[in-house]
């Protein structure tokens, strides 16, 4: 008997049965016992792991010590518990809750929740893609998501400025949409927002007590706040992602490489090179790739998007579609810089990029038709710089 709840009944079975308990009964005590002692085993195992645990670094010859892997553990002991019931799951049918595996301070899970409806799945996902976001800058930042994808991200000289900016790239896809800043939101922000947009949740360190009362005229708005803090700037750190499939779980190691983390080896292959503006742009673009749905393209321009296009099977159509976007926000496209997550198979995207007047290109390279991608790109007088790895996110 591991369950105070359980006392009433059980004693009401043993007094009408003389004392016998059927097999499925014991079956079922059984097996709420063996849970809570495997949740009471995990929550050990968990408190003796913690998050920047130290693990051994395996480099593997043929990327010569270019991509580090650790070693996959062989047992992963969860040992989910439920926080809350989410209002629903994708859809209104799905049932949905949030669990944890042991209280992490300062996380998303833990985020204190100032007003708003309850949060839903699609929130949380779409919350926890800003929030990554917008961590990856130290300007002032903004991040606007919808549907897991950010529809408009940039920095600028404060919140409000770099809010109009992220705006600007999709105003049609921001509504509704879930925003997240680096920095405190006060008072001002938050009546730009409410002037300008319908908004599902808004995320951010803090705000302002001025700011809150503002957001109470729009009680349906969901009020977040999540202190940010950066991963530690060491290799030795790492995290996981899991992902259901049928009859199992797909377990790797986060994304979490960035340009402060690693010193990447940018190389410029054309015979143009980027100036020191358009190389900021390359990797404020880079940055935003990371959380694009796959195949990815971003315009970027003065630390700011201009074009996004996401989750297309072919990678010259996401480039259509970016420069659609751009064409909807009535944003120029001339001198922008373009970041995809992944290599060119062809050099048709590279000649979209030059009807689109883009200055210069980021990407990992790696394709068997580099060098005439890097022709094309030299035949188009636009500067090219591969960075050695990939951002695919599915």
């Amino acid at each position: 008997m591991t369950d105070p709840e359980d006392y009433f009944w059980f004693i009401k079975i043993l007094n009408d049965d003389n004392c016998s308990v059927s097999e499925r009964t014991r079956r079922e005590l059984a097996l709420k016992a063996f849970r809570k002692t495997a949740m009471y085993d995990s929550a050990i195992h968990n408190y003796f792991s913690p998050k920047d645990d130290i693990r051994e670094w395996v480099y593997e010859e043929e990327y010569d010590e270019e991509y580090p892997s650790i070693e996959m553990p062989d047992e992963i002991p969860l040992g989910l518990k439920k926080i809350s019931n989410l209002r629903y799951g994708e859809n209104p049918h799905q049932q949905a809750g949030l669990y944890i595996t042991h209280k992490q301070e300062g996380s998303l899970a833990d985020a204190k929740i100032f007003q708003g409806k309850e949060l839903s799945y699609n929130n949380f996902l779409d919350a926890n893609t800003a929030m990554k976001c917008v961590m990856e800058f130290d300007d002032p930042a903004c991040v606007i998501v919808k549907h897991v994808n950010p529809c408009g991200v940039a920095t600028g000289t404060d919140l409000n400025h770099a809010y109009h900016k992220s705006f600007e790239t999709d105003p049609e896809s921001a509504f509704g949409g879930v925003i997240a800043f680096n920095r405190s939101v006060d008072n001002d922000l938050v009546r730009n927002i409410i002037k300008n947009q319908f908004v599902e949740v808004l995320i951010a360190p803090d705000y302002t007590e001025d700011a809150l009362d503002a957001l109470k005229e729009k009680k349906n708005i969901r009020v977040i706040s999540k202190k940010f803090t950066k991963k530690p700037n060491t290799s030795d750190w790492t995290d996981w992602t899991i992902q259901a499939i049928d009859g199992g779980f797909l377990v790797q190691q986060d994304d979490y490489w960035t340009i402060e983390k690693r010193d990447i080896e940018f190389e410029v292959t054309t015979d143009k090179e980027p100036t020191e503006e358009q190389f900021s742009d390359l990797i404020f673009a880079w940055k935003v790739c990371k959380y694009i749905k796959s195949n990815a393209i971003i315009f970027a321009k003065n630390q700011q998007t201009i074009g996004i296009g996401a989750g297309q099977m072919s990678r010259v159509n996401s480039a259509k579609i970016a420069a659609l976007k751009a064409a909807a926000a009535k944003l120029e496209t001339r001198g922008s810089v373009m970041a995809s997550d992944g290599f060119f198979p062809f050099s048709d995207s590279i000649e979209m990029a030059s009807n689109n007047g883009i200055s210069c290109i980021i990407q990992p390279g790696g394709s068997i038709r580099d060098n005439e991608v890097i022709e094309e790109a030299n035949k188009q007088n636009i500067a090219m710089v591969f960075t050695h790895m990939r951002h695919f996110r599915h």
